[in-house]
This record gives C-alpha cells, sequence and structure tokens, in this order.
C-alpha cells in the first residue's frame, strides 16, 4: 500500500513565530503532513535552520525573517510564499508576546507594544493574506489567542490584545466568507516549552500548574494538533469560531478549585 496523502497535502501555510515553541510545532506538523511551509520569523537564523531541517527530510519548507509588526514586511513574506510555492492556503498568526504588568502599572511604550505585536500585526497579516489565499480557491487563517481572551487576566495589555483578536477573528470570517477564506482562533492556556512560558516565574509556572484541571500545562504539539485541524479541509464548515484548548480550565478551573479547596478544609 502507498503512503496517504496528509492531511495538507497541496497546501502552502505561512506560519509566524515559527522558530520555537508552538509555531515551531505547527510548522513542523504541517510540513509532515503534505503542506509546503514558509517559517516566518523575528529571528531569520532560528527559523532557517528549523527550515533546513524540515528539508532534510524530504519536507517542503523554506524561511523568512520579518518583524510583523512591518505591514511592508507582510507583503513581501506573502510574496515570497507565493513565488516560491505557488500561491497560500493557509495563514497561521501566531507571533505574540505577553506582558503581566497591570492596569496602573503597565506603560505607554509597553501598551503600544503588546498591541502591535499580537493585534495589529494578525491585521497586517490578514490583508495581504486574504487575498492571495482566495485566489487559491480558498483556505483558512488561524488567529492564536488564549483564554486571557476568555476570562480576567492579570495583565492589562496581553489581556485586551487578545479579546481585541477574538473580536477582530471574528469580524474578518464575516468579511471574507464570501471568498472562501475561513476564519477562527484558538485559545490556549499555558503552554510549556514557549518563549511565553520561559518568561513566567518558576513559582508562577508551578502555581499555574496546579490551577489547571489537567494538572500540567499543554505541550505545543497538543496545540499545534488543534490548529491543524482547523487549518485543514477537515473542519471546512467552522468559522469564527474559538477553539479552547485549556483542559477544562475556563469551563470548571474554578470550580473545581472550589472543591479541591473545600476536601482539604474538611480534612
Amino acid at each position: 500500500m502507498g503512503r496517504r496523502p496528509g492531511r495538507l497535502a497541496g497546501k502552502v501555510a505561512l506560519v509566524t513565530g515559527a522558530s520555537g515553541g508552538q509555531g515551531m510545532a505547527a510548522a513542523q506538523l504541517f510540513a509532515a503532513e503534505g503542506a509546503a511551509v514558509l517559517l516566518a520569523d523575528l529571528h531569520p537564523e532560528r527559523a532557517t535552520a528549523q527550515a533546513e531541517a524540515l528539508r532534510a527530510q524530504g519536507l517542503k519548507a523554506h524561511a523568512v525573517g520579518f518583524d510583523v509588526r512591518d505591514r511592508n514586511a507582510w507583503q513581501l513574506a506573502v510574496d515570497q510564499a507565493d513565488q516560491r510555492f505557488g500561491g497560500l492556503h493557509i495563514l497561521i498568526n501566531n507571533a505574540g508576546m505577553v506582558s503581566r504588568a497591570g492596569i496602573m502599572d503597565v506603560t505607554p511604550d509597553d501598551w503600544d507594544t503588546v498591541m502591535a505585536v499580537n493585534l495589529t500585526s494578525t491585521l497586517f497579516g490578514m490583508q495581504a493574506a486574504a487575498p492571495l489565499i482566495r485566489d487559491a480557491g480558498g483556505g483558512s487563517i488561524v488567529n492564536i489567542s488564549s483564554t486571557a481572551a476568555l476570562l480576567g487576566y492579570a495583565g492589562a495589555a496581553y489581556a485586551a490584545s487578545k479579546w481585541g483578536l477574538r473580536g477582530l477573528t471574528k469580524t474578518a470570517a464575516m468579511e471574507f466568507a464570501d471568498w472562501g477564506v475561513r476564519v477562527n482562533s484558538v485559545h490556549p492556556a499555558q503552554v510549556a516549552a514557549t518563549g511565553i512560558a520561559g518568561d513566567a516565574s518558576p513559582e508562577y509556572r508551578r502555581v499555574t500548574a496546579q490551577v489547571l484541571p489537567a494538572g500540567r500545562p499543554a505541550s505545543p504539539a497538543e496545540v499545534a494538533s488543534c490548529v491543524l485541524f482547523l487549518a485543514s479541509d477537515e473542519s471546512s464548515y467552522v468559522n469564527g469560531t474559538e477553539l479552547v484548548v485549556d483542559g477544562g480550565y475556563a469551563s470548571f478551573g474554578l470550580p473545581r478549585m472550589r472543591e479541591n479547596l473545600l476536601r482539604q478544609a474538611l480534612g
């Protein structure tokens, strides 16, 4: 028997923040599933190393270095996907950063930077990519948000950017529906082995694991598999929705923690 076609066979995907963590996991999975992947990252040397590793496995991958805050750079990256691979079917807006400063502590510069990386860059990416995805016959855009877009969060700029991304995703889904371009968002809780998790203190990570119903953070691969579903034709009737990948945290994390504390109090 021949090898089954990959779930993304014949597709071209652009993944931002692809040199490590969650973005790298998605890029690796997409390539393994048959996509030609353009790995985009602020650090081109890291993205190039990842692309070379994928090509060494006989997979289709290329790297491009650019700052997602640069609107002109976005157009150049999308043009590279078209010129190198012949089009674009999938955009994964994964690049992001965190700030844990509260309302009274966040500075204007921090606020502007977080908004630019987490929210405005996604607008630029969709503006550049959606017409090419339309011209390829349609496809999928997946915006990586957070459970911080579903709940209150101890980080004013981060929460505002992710709530904004949640709304922007739904507006994009509405506007691009006639183009055959689906737009959905993914909302992880804590994800291990990412830059954002690495910025947290050991105490923060330990306490977070205690309040997560699963008792641990998600792995990048677990999130990537959900992103793959939304990127593939398997989710052809899923549009403008939120896929929460949090082990139950947003749904029943607080009641579960209350029950655990109550059991401890009762001995």
